[in-house]
């Protein structure tokens, strides 16, 4: 099973608790903390979620202010963010969806219903999950193809294996985002940016292999 991954940025301890508590009763979501602002732009880096959950007020660096500089950095541009907000009020929803925000959770966190609150924000929840199957049999596939050709890679690295490898990166990036993989996008992009890097004598295949080895890590994560 593909789990969607959600990074949780919150500096209170035990709004972390909770909402960590609460997903993990569903089997769909895979969960991450981080207990500052200033330390969500390297997790999200790293660990390449597919939604973040984003505390509004938080001493380090607010809400606001961090999706701004996810939306500025191309690695966590796609990956869409929720705010948790104990502000109601139509105004500051508003607000945050202009700021970028995919949606705004209302806290506290209800522990009986937070799971299908943030499936609302998933796409392969919504009018694609009829689809969603054929999209985990193409994802499959294509880790099965792109181990297939790291192999070779490993072995003879060679213009066609890296070219493969390229195309299968590209299509993936732009289908995962759609089917609410914000994480695969971005994973499948760094694949695609290192490709064209080394076919443009600016990378070398080590290069290459090691962004593939994080998107394979990140699909079968």
């Amino acid at each position: 099973m593909i789990h969607l991954h959600v990074l949780l940025v919150d500096d209170d301890a035990d709004t972390r608790r909770t909402v960590k508590a609460a997903l993990g009763l569903d089997p769909f979501f895979t969960v991450r903390d981080c207990a500052s602002g200033a330390q969500a732009p390297t997790a999200a880096v790293a660990w390449r979620p597919d939604l973040i959950l984003l505390d509004v007020s938080m001493p380090d660096r607010g809400g606001p202010a961090l999706v701004r500089r996810l939306r500025g950095d191309k690695r966590t541009a796609p990956i869409p963010v929720v705010f948790l907000t104990a502000l109601a009020k139509l105004a500051e929803r508003r607000r945050f969806t202009a700021l970028g925000a995919a949606g705004v959770i209302t806290q506290p966190f209800d522990p009986l219903t937070s799971a299908a609150e943030v499936r609302r924000f998933v796409a392969v929840e919504g009018i694609l999950s009829p689809v969603r199957e054929g999209f985990m049999q193409r994802l499959r596939a294509d880790a099965d193809a792109l181990a297939a050709w790291r192999a070779q890679l490993t072995r003879t690295p060679t213009q066609a294996a890296v070219t493969r490898i390229g195309e299968i990166a590209h299509s993936l990036a732009g289908a995962g985002g759609v089917y609410g993989f914000a994480g695969i996008t971005c994973a499948s992009a760094a694949l695609s940016a290192a490709v064209e890097r080394h076919l443009a004598g600016r990378a070398k295949p080590v290069d290459v292999e090691r962004a593939l080895n994080r998107l394979l890590e990140r699909i079968s994560a």
